[in-house]
């Protein structure tokens, strides 16, 4: 059975398993990974894990250019299914293109609703914050996307060029 859970260090083995079936250097959506990041040794696994559970903590000012974010993993024991991130506020990048969240399946484990659980777990996080509405965006060139949106409720606003490319920008009622 699924379920959302705080980035572990306990996983960094299941970790390294998911990462390898994307590719190395591949963008992991919701993951939090950036192109700096060490997860392959232990310590600098650690030191990501770290990173991810600090941008959640509002009593620490957010990075430069970016905002808070709550990072979970969606797990299955200790296999890693997929990530999903909560972006508490929408800088102007966000609110083009980017939106409150971001999510990403491991490849072996898309099309069996994943993303729709996650996306609907991460909702009452989403409530805590005081949200009342996500801006959540996907790539026109991804329909399962735009289904796991519009499943819960994602009325589309528009669909935009963006740096991200062309881009379904889509607004979610809490």
């Amino acid at each position: 059975m699924p379920e959302l859970i705080e980035p572990t260090v306990r996983l960094h083995e299941a970790w390294i398993e998911s990462r390898d079936e994307w590719g190395r250097g591949v963008h992991q959506p919701g993951a939090g990974l950036r192109p700096d990041d060490d997860v392959d040794s232990a310590a600098g696994f650690a030191t990501w894990v770290a990173r991810l559970r600090r941008e959640a903590d509002t009593s620490i000012p957010a990075a430069e250019g970016l905002v808070h974010c709550t990072y979970r993993w969606i797990v299955d024991g200790d296999r890693l299914l997929g990530t999903i991130a909560l972006r508490h506020t929408l800088n102007d990048f966000l609110l083009e293109a980017g939106g409150h969240i971001g999510y990403g399946i491991r490849p072996s484990e898309r099309g069996r609703g994943l993303a729709t659980f996650a996306l609907g777990e991460i909702q009452a996080e989403a409530r805590k914050l005081g949200l009342d509405r996500l801006m959540i965006s996907c790539d026109v060139s991804n329909p399962a996307s735009a289904r796991v949106i519009e499943r819960h409720g994602g009325i589309l606003e528009d669909i935009r060029e963006t740096p991200l490319g062309t881009t379904k920008r889509y607004w979610v009622a809490l």
